[in-house]
């Protein structure tokens, strides 16, 4: 599994200059989009649990935003058929289409952990 299917930020590097200033301020882009780790999916999933499905589409929605910058193409496609899921409300799809978010995102995680420490070490927490 290559890890440019799950989070590649070379395209947006190269919009923003393709230069040290572009990956420093990617650096800082990769940074803040992951320093809330884990909270959002757990946060989406707390509100799955107590019935408020639109509570936890705005969450997912928000996150995808959020990541979908990194060319996290895999978890957007799957956060995308989730809130889907939850809007529709077919809540006997909504727990595997949570673990699969919830696996893809600790993948772009882990793929944004290992960027930052080999483009931009200054900017781990």
């Amino acid at each position: 599994m290559s890890e440019v299917s799950i989070f590649s930020v070379d395209t947006l590097i190269k919009y923003m200059g393709d230069d040290d200033k572009a990956r420093a301020m990617v650096g800082k882009i990769v940074a803040d989009a992951c320093a809330p780790a884990m909270e959002p999916l757990l946060l989406a999933g707390t509100a799955i649990r107590e019935g408020r499905l639109s509570d936890a589409a705005k969450m997912l929605h928000t996150l995808r935003g959020a990541i979908g910058t990194l060319g996290a193409k895999r978890l957007v496609s799957a956060s995308l058929e989730l809130e889907q899921a939850l809007l529709g409300q077919h809540t006997e799809q909504i727990p595997s289409l949570f673990a699969s978010v919830d696996a893809e995102y600790r993948l772009v995680l882990h793929a944004a952990e290992n960027w930052l420490r080999q483009h931009a070490p200054d900017q781990m927490r």
